[in-house]
């Protein structure tokens, strides 16, 4: 599978938003990708304030169809950031819909970061699913919940292939790209994709660093943290299974102690 990561800058208009994606979609489609990932609230913006997320929450019905739409018109599968209805407050959310514009997934946030996270949104109740997409064992994360390794954990014990994470980290958390998920991808001998923004928007400085890692926990592609890109990576099946046969954590755990 070729994955595309849409490196971009936040906006806040939503219909501004849909037809950036749409154009993202189709250049990605157009250079042979199966699949395109958003950072986190692609839809609409992040650090939008609690009562602008909430209007883009009630237009939810209508961001959905329009993102089956792209799906369909590009023959791409998408994996995209938006808020989405929920009590007392939306989800920070992501949607996965395959190349014919059917859903195939759908997460909310469960771990929320800072008071920003915590004025906007409410937090999941469940982790995600895994599910097959584009011939793949898919799950879904969403920024601060990759840096729990519990989580990865938990969906990699579930038979996840691949971890595919919008987030929209900033200055000065470099770190988290380049060193905890590394991490998570190599202690679970899965791949992670983490799609992240540039610009600012607020008092937020988006530091990019964008990148898909593999099983073996090294960069497969990376992007830099200031330009707005389409990254592509491939996913190699025969060493997702050369490395499982080395890297053994899955089975050596000594549950029993913990």
């Amino acid at each position: 599978m070729k994955i595309a990561l849409w490196q971009t800058r936040p906006r806040s208009d939503v219909a501004a938003a849909l037809d950036a994606l749409a154009e993202a979609a189709d250049q990605a489609a157009q250079a042979g990708a199966d699949l395109l990932l958003t950072p986190e609230m692609a839809i609409g913006g992040y650090n939008i304030g609690a009562e602008a997320v909430a209007a883009h929450a009630s237009e939810a019905e209508r961001i959905l169809a329009a993102l089956a739409e792209i799906a369909r018109t590009t023959g791409i599968a998408l994996v995209a950031g938006l808020p989405l209805p929920g009590a007392p407050r939306p989800f920070n959310s992501c949607v996965a819909l395959d190349a014919t514009g059917a859903e195939r997934a759908r997460y909310h946030k469960t771990h929320l970061f800072g008071q920003v996270d915590r004025d906007q949104f409410a937090p999941g109740r469940a982790l995600s699913d895994v599910f097959m997409l584009a011939g793949w064992r898919v799950s879904l994360a969403i920024c601060y919940d990759i840096e729990f390794p519990e989580l990865a954990r938990a969906l990699a014990r579930n038979e996840a292939d691949l971890i595919l994470t919008p987030t929209a980290n900033m200055a000065p958390f470099d770190s988290v790209a380049t060193r905890l998920v590394p991490a998570r991808a190599e202690e679970n001998a899965l791949f992670v994709a983490y799609c992240n923004y540039v610009g600012r928007e607020g008092r937020f400085d988006y530091n990019g660093l964008s990148c898909l890692c593999g099983p073996d926990g090294a960069d497969l592609a990376r992007a830099d943290g200031t330009a707005q890109t389409l990254l592509f990576a491939e996913l190699d099946r025969a060493a997702l299974i050369q490395t499982r046969e080395t890297q053994t954590h899955l089975h050596d755990r000594r549950s029993d102690l913990y």
